[in-house]
């Protein structure tokens, strides 16, 4: 079974605490209209957060197709290794219906099982490496199909854009828990 990003929520502090006591992100994310790479203003497209409730029509389509049908376009390409489907990701993320533009999620630093998502979004993360922001167009069938949920209604295309910012493998994570599992208790406050 799926997760939204919005049921999510909940689990959130505990594998944002585990990924930032790891290692602090490495991706840096350029300021607005700064050009990314030393490039031209390659970075033009992404959407600064937090967002204005309604996304431009122009910012609501993907140039490229995978063979399931996932829509995606880079608008900022990253570097290194990419999310496998037992990662836990740090992202960014706005989450919008295509048809109106409508934003119906949006957070900063959520942690999210790669394989606990929707087919879309669990997709389109595994071709992003850190650093990457990557707008991605999730046809029904990829994301909610015929059933509503929360302010999506069904059949809705969605449309998120998803900057990566750190991650963790499922081997990395259960190191991280051992670790902190082996570790001493904190004194009390006030004990001597």
């Amino acid at each position: 079974m799926s997760m939204s990003p919005l049921a999510l929520r909940p689990i959130a502090a505990t594998l944002l605490a585990a990924l930032l006591v790891a290692s602090p992100s490495t991706a840096q994310t350029a300021p607005a209209g700064a050009p990314a790479n030393g490039g031209a203003a390659s970075g033009a497209g992404i959407i600064p957060l937090p967002l204005m409730p309604i996304v431009p029509a122009a910012q609501r389509s993907c140039a490229m197709r995978t063979p399931s049908g996932l829509g995606y376009t880079v608008l900022r390409a990253g570097t290194g290794a990419k999310p496998a489907a037992d990662a836990t990701v740090l992202v960014n993320y706005i989450g919008y219906l295509n048809a109106s533009g409508a934003v119906f999620d949006q957070a900063m630093r959520t942690p999210m099982p790669v394989g606990g998502l929707i087919p879309g979004f669990s997709e389109g993360l595994q071709l992003m490496a850190c650093g990457s922001v990557v707008r991605l167009c999730v046809p029904p069938a990829l994301g909610y199909g015929a059933q509503a949920s929360g302010p999506i209604p069904a059949n809705a295309d969605l449309v998120f854009q998803i900057e990566l910012l750190d991650f963790k493998t499922a081997a990395e994570i259960e190191q991280l828990r051992k670790a902190a599992g082996a570790a001493p208790p904190a004194p009390a406050p006030g004990s001597n």
